[in-house]
């Protein structure tokens, strides 16, 4: 799987703030309502703030579905599938995580539905929390970036586009960076 995004940032929060001179790796995690968790990749951080997220290809099965390919990480009842983002992404950690948020885009689908329905979009809301970053699922409908943005736009998921999801009704409801 090819999915290494590689971006750079201006890092401010306490967990990405690399010691003079040295990179940091931190763990890049799915984590189910159980605390179970699945590693899917690392997050690098270079001593000037540049971060490369690396998804781990072991993890994921390859799957075509709905006329495209997609890497999914196979659970007891759904598929969460790994959905980059298509557009153009600044890249850079600051006062907030959205350009992060847009590296962690997924998909869900039922083990036994046919194709994927984009409207089944997850949209993992980042917020430090101590020394690491946890997401928590929010809903969204992933035809919204079946258009390009308009040029300039490099955000056009909106708050508005966001729903709050249940838990307890998802298999990975939380991303943990640590």
């Amino acid at each position: 799987m090819k999915n290494t995004v590689l971006a750079p940032c201006v890092v401010t929060l306490a967990l990405l703030t690399p010691s003079v001179g040295l990179a940091e790796r931190h763990g890049v995690h799915l984590e189910a309502q159980d605390g179970a968790r699945i590693t899917i990749g690392t997050l690098d951080l270079a001593p000037d703030g540049a971060y490369t997220l690396a998804l781990d290809d072991g993890k994921f099965s390859d799957n075509f579905l709905s006329m495209r390919p997609f890497q999914c990480l196979d659970g007891p009842d759904k598929q969460w599938c790994y959905v980059p983002y298509p557009y153009e992404n600044a890249r850079v950690l600051g006062d907030d995580l959205t350009d992060l948020e847009y590296d962690l885009l997924f998909v869900w689908k039922g083990v036994n539905d046919y194709g994927i329905n984009m409207w089944n979009g997850v949209y993992y809301r980042l917020q430090p929390e101590g020394d690491r970053i946890v997401g928590t699922l929010h809903e969204m409908d992933m035809d919204r970036l079946a258009v390009p943005p308009a040029p300039g736009q490099l955000r056009p998921i909106r708050p508005v586009d966001l729903e709050v999801g249940d838990p307890d009704s998802h298999w990975l409801p939380r991303v943990v960076i640590e």
